[in-house]
């Protein structure tokens, strides 16, 4: 690269997709739940892992806790 850039003034706009940051998994889910999610997000007009990430993301901001009963 050349020194006389200068790279700030070059694109001086925030990314707006760096406020958290995301790391791919692997996860294992019921085929009943990916058909539920993949349902709502059609109707909400989004992408349906974008719908569970949200979910999932609001379930640990608000620290929700999971209530198990085994039977």
């Amino acid at each position: 690269m050349l020194e006389e850039y200068d790279i700030k003034n070059l694109n001086p706009r925030k990314n707006p997709y760096t406020r958290r940051e995301k790391k791919q998994i692997t996860i294992n889910l019921d085929v009943s739940t990916i058909a539920y999610f993949k349902a709502l997000a059609k109707q909400k007009g989004i992408p349906y892992q974008i719908l569970i990430n949200s979910y999932l993301t609001d379930c640990a901001d608000k620290k929700k806790d999971l209530e198990l009963a085994w039977k």
